[in-house]
């Protein structure tokens, strides 16, 4: 069997799989990309880009962001909305992002092969499809082969009531009402859409605080928007039976409690499991731990340097948007590109829940870990005059060092959170100080204006501070 030789090979063809493929062939390297599934671009155009296009649907035809400027409180619940409509501005981002990505690596003349990867040894892939095989050997390769949802046998999946986070975009109608099994990034992104669209939704997890990975005041301000939305939370709680309804149409969930829920859909979101399985990673010698994580150092290696590994398929946060970077910084790494020398372990977290949530940096729980002194400055949307014209309640927090006084975090919850904290990440990045925050000119009325009075609140703890300090010393 004839072995075509590459610079780079990437199996998946995700956020992480284009945007490593790109990278690498931009800086003139011979690249292919392995790709199993009948499109191009992973996760981002069978599920990542397309919650957020649901989500904007719900915002668009509930009017949820009018509500509190028109003081109008509305529930969209009509029961002649089928799924077709529902999902049609989903269906068009769906066809927009794949052919995007398959643009993208036509143009940057990275060799396609559709098929079915499995290593040889830690040099050689072979690539199985219904034309044949191919066998290709690399210099350096690149692992993007996302996650899939875990399956817990707990949960009745062969059920046609029974979801998990990839079966629900393909739900044929409209819930009545909703049990959301596990409250992380994607059981409280659809607890919003469908609370949001008026559907009673109960929102079921084991833990106390949603989102522990976020800002604990971040948290409890989704918590009561969830509420707000119609969503019910039951926290520190498990689910011991799903059982399907004899002669109708849905399932009883029975919890640890003892307490029983009636529900014609349940979304079961209990985590996900790196794709891994077929590789033959063994044959590479590369390592994974609990569901098939590939474990990586800080340069996105395996322990098999020449072989890197970048977003789902290495666990948190398992976001495009980080994905991209992993794998930006991989190549970078890998063929030692002086564009790339940037260190890309501050990284932002958007999450789309309604309202949504953005962080970058440290939050108060992390720097109370490490013994690091710091003080806080917030400001609430209610009080930025752009806030109060859209109607949104809101918050925006930042940490700053005493040390240095330099911006250490940032935790932002409220509309445009996920582009607000764009200027957070720049000023961490830069090191920028409470004072650049303060003696810059933002736009007015704009809600960018609120990183100037929250750094004006953080002054003002700095200043009590050193008074504290004095009178102690005195």
């Amino acid at each position: 069997m004839n072995s075509k030789h590459y610079d780079l090979i990437v199996i998946g063809s995700g956020p992480a799989g284009e945007k490593g493929a790109a990278r690498a062939a931009y800086f003139n390297k011979k690249v292919a990309l392995i790709e199993k599934a009948d499109v191009l671009g992973g996760m981002m155009t069978q599920g990542g880009v397309l919650t957020k296009t649901l989500r904007e649907t719900v915002l668009n035809i509930t009017g949820l962001r009018q509500r509190g400027l028109y003081g109008v409180d509305i529930n969209y619940q009509d029961s002649n909305l089928d799924i077709a409509t529902f999902m049609y501005r989903e269906h068009q981002v769906r066809s927009e992002r794949q052919n995007s990505v398959a643009e993208n690596l036509e143009h940057h003349k990275v060799d396609s092969y559709a098929g079915f990867a499995s290593f040889v040894d830690e040099h050689t892939i072979n690539v199985a499809s219904d034309a044949g095989e191919v066998r290709l050997s690399g210099d350096v390769f690149l692992i993007a082969t996302g996650s899939h949802p875990v399956h817990i046998p707990i949960f009745p999946y062969e059920n046609p009531y029974v979801y998990d986070s990839d079966s629900i975009l393909s739900m044929k109608k409209m819930p009545k009402h909703l049990v959301v099994v596990g409250a992380g990034v994607v059981g409280c992104e659809f607890a919003c859409v469908f609370g949001a669209l008026g559907i009673p939704v109960t929102l079921i997890d084991s833990k106390e605080q949603l989102l522990s990975f976020a800002d604990h005041e971040i948290s409890a301000l989704l918590q009561t928007n969830l509420q707000n939305i119609g969503v019910t939370l039951i926290s520190k709680e498990y689910v011991d039976e799903v059982v399907p309804i004899a002669d109708g149409q849905g399932v009883t969930v029975s919890l640890k409690s003892g307490r029983q829920l009636v529900t014609d859909a349940l979304l079961a979101s209990v985590g996900r499991a790196s794709n891994v399985e077929g590789l033959d990673l063994e044959a590479a010698g590369v390592e994974t731990g609990a569901r098939g994580l590939i474990k990586v150092n800080k340069h996105y290696q395996t322990n098999v340097p020449h072989i890197y590994a970048a977003g789902d398929v290495i666990g948190f946060p398992a976001l495009s948007s980080t994905a991209m970077e992993q794998a930006r910084a991989a190549m970078g790494h890998a063929f030692n590109l002086i564009y790339d020398t940037t260190d890309f372990q501050t990284l932002p977290l958007g999450i789309w829940t309604i309202p949504e949530i953005s962080m970058v940096g440290e939050t108060e729980r992390s720097l109370q870990e490490k013994g690091i002194p710091y003080v806080v400055g917030k400001v609430p949307y209610t009080s930025n005059p752009r806030g109060i014209v859209l109607g949104q309640e809101g918050l925006l927090k930042l940490i700053f060092s005493v040390t240095d006084r330099t911006l250490l975090g940032v935790h932002i919850i409220g509309q445009e959170a996920c582009e607000l904290v764009g200027m957070g990440l720049l000023g961490i990045t830069t090191k920028a100080t409470v004072m650049d925050f303060i003696t810059t000119c933002f736009n007015f009325p704009s809600l960018t204006d609120m990183y100037k009075y929250a750094s004006y609140s953080a002054l003002g703890e700095f200043d009590a501070l050193e008074q504290t300090n004095t009178n102690e010393e005195e």
